[in-house]
């Protein structure tokens, strides 16, 4: 129901990451490849960055589509940014409009976004929430699914989870609860990247100069890497590590069963085998382009 890419590495510009690529976020709004549900994400966007020596991102989020937007796209060439999430969205049926709605959403040095949809909604978005403290009901951005989901994350994220471990509790709450829908999510603090595929597309590519995780591949050059339904991405600008939903891990440690973790560009090992060496982006520099 939505596209949506994270970013970590060298400094680069908004642009050169969610507008250059032939397959870009920004076409992926009217085009995309590998959305499963829905046709168009034309129902607002938003993008989160990081500048240097500040743990708190900005953000820059509209209702509209973001080809619609010349002013984020002024902003996004003299914008650069060594860590960023932006999503473009296809809202949920029966979910809030607006601005506030658009991923991604921020506390504290966090950005989180939603892929997928809450079945049920909205009954089953007031059965998560009625455990929540009303303090979090209260501080709710807007009234969709996905900001429901984005509470219980950054309940257990404030409880002292990681970033993995918080997106695993998560997904193992919602179906403990017996509360469908697709789950793949995406958060960041700026140093790692963590993501879940849960019933649509996620990949990955990854070089000598950073890792992008996203929805689907921005162009069509070697190097990208689809990540397999009901697993756990774990990544920083210099390792990627694949592992089941569900299965013990080390966050950012280790692969399942205790694997090492993979270099860059490589998926964890199985049990036993060696993991491959790191490959090069395609154009042996940076992992989008």
């Amino acid at each position: 129901m939505c596209r949506h890419l994270a970013y970590l590495g060298e400094a680069v510009t908004l642009r050169s990451v969610l507008m250059d690529p032939p397959h870009s976020l920004q076409a992926q709004a009217w085009a995309p490849r590998r959305q499963r549900h829905g046709v168009v994400n034309a129902d607002g966007f938003g993008v989160g960055w990081y500048a240097d020596g500040d743990p708190v991102p900005a953000r820059y989020r509209r209702a509209k589509p973001i080809w619609s937007d010349p002013t984020f796209a002024d902003l996004a060439r003299v914008t650069s940014s060594r860590a960023m999430l932006a999503a473009v969205r296809d809202a949920t049926s029966g979910t809030e409009a607006g601005e506030a709605a658009a991923a991604p959403y921020a506390a504290d040095c966090w950005l989180f976004s939603h892929n997928g949809a809450l079945s049920g909604w909205p009954a089953a978005g007031a059965a998560l929430a009625a455990d929540l403290p009303a303090g979090d009901v209260l501080a709710l951005e807007a009234r969709c699914d996905s900001a429901v989901i984005w509470a219980v994350v950054l309940r257990r994220l404030r409880a002292g989870s990681g970033l993995a471990d918080a997106l695993d509790e998560t997904i193992r709450e919602l179906t403990a609860r017996q509360l469908g829908g697709r789950f793949n999510f995406l958060l960041t603090d700026g140093k790692s990247i963590a993501a879940t595929a849960a019933g649509d597309t996620l990949c990955y590519r990854s070089g000598p100069a950073g890792v992008v995780v996203a929805s689907e591949p921005g162009d069509d050059e070697p190097g990208w890497i689809d990540v397999p339904d009901q697993s756990l991405v774990q990544a920083t600008a210099g390792s990627v590590v694949v592992r089941p939903i569900g299965a013990a891990g080390p966050a950012g440690a280790a692969g399942p069963a205790g694997v090492p973790a993979a270099p860059a560009g490589v998926p964890a090992a199985p049990a036993g085998v060696p993991a491959a060496p790191a490959p090069a982006g395609p154009n042996g520099r940076t992992p989008f382009r």
